[in-house]
Protein backbone atom coordinates (compact mmCIF):
# COMPACT_ATOMS: atom_id res chain seq x y z
CA UNK A 1 0.00 0.00 0.00
CA UNK A 2 1.62 3.52 -0.93
CA UNK A 3 1.37 6.35 1.35
CA UNK A 4 -1.19 8.22 -0.74
CA UNK A 5 -3.71 5.02 -0.83
CA UNK A 6 -2.97 4.76 2.78
CA UNK A 7 -3.53 8.71 3.31
CA UNK A 8 -6.67 8.38 1.08
CA UNK A 9 -8.03 5.80 3.03
CA UNK A 10 -7.24 7.40 6.80
CA UNK A 11 -9.53 10.42 5.46
CA UNK A 12 -11.66 8.64 4.58
CA UNK A 13 -12.25 7.25 7.76
CA UNK A 14 -11.78 10.42 9.51
CA UNK A 15 -14.56 11.56 7.06
CA UNK A 16 -16.99 8.43 8.40
CA UNK A 17 -16.21 8.89 11.89
CA UNK A 18 -17.61 12.61 11.69
CA UNK A 19 -20.24 11.61 9.94
CA UNK A 20 -21.92 8.97 12.26
CA UNK A 21 -21.00 11.10 14.92
CA UNK A 22 -23.18 13.68 13.30
CA UNK A 23 -26.06 11.29 12.83
CA UNK A 24 -26.04 10.39 15.80
CA UNK A 25 -23.95 7.18 16.19
CA UNK A 26 -21.43 6.55 19.41
CA UNK A 27 -18.29 5.18 18.42
CA UNK A 28 -17.12 2.16 20.54
CA UNK A 29 -14.13 1.31 18.15
CA UNK A 30 -11.81 1.99 15.61
CA UNK A 31 -9.08 0.25 13.72
CA UNK A 32 -10.27 -2.75 15.65
CA UNK A 33 -7.58 -5.76 14.98
CA UNK A 34 -8.54 -9.40 16.24
CA UNK A 35 -6.67 -12.43 15.06
CA UNK A 36 -5.10 -10.35 12.16
CA UNK A 37 -8.15 -9.07 10.81
CA UNK A 38 -9.55 -5.62 11.19
CA UNK A 39 -12.77 -3.82 10.55
CA UNK A 40 -12.88 -0.15 10.61
CA UNK A 41 -15.35 1.36 12.88
CA UNK A 42 -17.48 -0.49 15.42
CA UNK A 43 -20.33 2.05 16.54
CA UNK A 44 -23.94 2.02 17.98
CA UNK A 45 -26.52 3.65 16.29
CA UNK A 46 -28.98 5.79 17.30
CA UNK A 47 -31.86 3.33 17.62
CA UNK A 48 -29.05 1.10 20.09
CA UNK A 49 -27.72 -1.31 17.05
CA UNK A 50 -24.12 -2.61 17.01
CA UNK A 51 -22.92 -1.38 13.83
CA UNK A 52 -19.77 -3.00 12.14
CA UNK A 53 -18.76 -0.30 9.62
CA UNK A 54 -16.22 -0.94 6.59
CA UNK A 55 -15.19 2.33 4.76
CA UNK A 56 -13.92 2.45 1.02
CA UNK A 57 -12.57 5.84 -0.30
CA UNK A 58 -11.72 6.69 -3.64
CA UNK A 59 -10.46 9.58 -5.38
CA UNK A 60 -12.34 9.15 -8.60
CA UNK A 61 -14.96 6.77 -10.04
CA UNK A 62 -12.49 5.30 -12.51
CA UNK A 63 -12.96 1.50 -10.79
CA UNK A 64 -16.61 1.81 -9.94
CA UNK A 65 -18.41 3.60 -6.70
CA UNK A 66 -15.95 2.69 -3.69
CA UNK A 67 -19.16 1.11 -1.37
CA UNK A 68 -19.71 -1.52 -4.08
CA UNK A 69 -15.75 -2.74 -3.76
CA UNK A 70 -16.73 -4.92 -0.88
CA UNK A 71 -15.36 -8.28 -1.65
CA UNK A 72 -17.12 -11.49 -0.17
CA UNK A 73 -13.61 -12.51 1.03
CA UNK A 74 -13.49 -9.13 2.96
CA UNK A 75 -17.35 -9.20 4.38
CA UNK A 76 -16.51 -12.94 5.50
CA UNK A 77 -13.30 -11.08 7.46
CA UNK A 78 -15.78 -8.61 9.25
CA UNK A 79 -18.07 -11.02 10.29
CA UNK A 80 -15.62 -13.22 11.66
CA UNK A 81 -13.95 -9.81 13.46
CA UNK A 82 -17.49 -8.98 14.44
CA UNK A 83 -17.53 -12.48 16.18
CA UNK A 84 -15.20 -12.12 18.11
CA UNK A 85 -15.81 -8.97 19.28
CA UNK A 86 -19.31 -9.88 20.28
CA UNK A 87 -17.00 -12.84 22.28
CA UNK A 88 -14.66 -10.69 23.86
CA UNK A 89 -17.09 -8.01 25.07
CA UNK A 90 -19.37 -10.82 26.39
CA UNK A 91 -21.93 -9.07 24.05
CA UNK A 92 -25.25 -10.95 23.73
CA UNK A 93 -28.87 -10.02 23.26
CA UNK A 94 -27.94 -7.20 20.71
CA UNK A 95 -29.17 -6.41 17.36
CA UNK A 96 -25.82 -6.09 14.97
CA UNK A 97 -25.63 -4.22 11.45
CA UNK A 98 -22.86 -4.78 8.91
CA UNK A 99 -22.57 -1.46 6.54
CA UNK A 100 -20.62 0.04 4.20
CA UNK A 101 -19.63 3.61 3.84
CA UNK A 102 -18.36 5.10 0.31
CA UNK A 103 -16.52 8.36 -0.04
CA UNK A 104 -15.63 9.50 -3.01
CA UNK A 105 -13.66 12.88 -3.60
CA UNK A 106 -14.94 15.09 -6.53
CA UNK A 107 -13.15 17.46 -8.42
CA UNK A 108 -13.45 20.32 -6.01
CA UNK A 109 -12.22 17.62 -3.51
CA UNK A 110 -15.31 17.28 -1.60
CA UNK A 111 -16.23 14.22 -0.39
CA UNK A 112 -19.33 12.63 -0.99
CA UNK A 113 -20.68 10.44 1.37
CA UNK A 114 -23.05 7.18 0.56
CA UNK A 115 -24.23 4.96 3.56
CA UNK A 116 -25.51 1.72 2.96
CA UNK A 117 -27.18 0.25 5.60
CA UNK A 118 -27.44 -3.67 6.23
CA UNK A 119 -24.59 -3.62 3.25
CA UNK A 120 -24.68 -7.59 3.92
CA UNK A 121 -25.81 -10.51 6.29
CA UNK A 122 -23.85 -12.74 8.02
CA UNK A 123 -26.10 -15.37 6.80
Amino acid sequence: MTFITKKLGDDGEEIAVQYLLDNGYEILERKYVSHKKEVDIIAKSPDDVLVFVEVKTRSNDNFGEPEYALTKSKQKSIIRVAEEYLYEKDIVDTSVRFDVIGIEFGEDGEPEINHLEHAFMKW
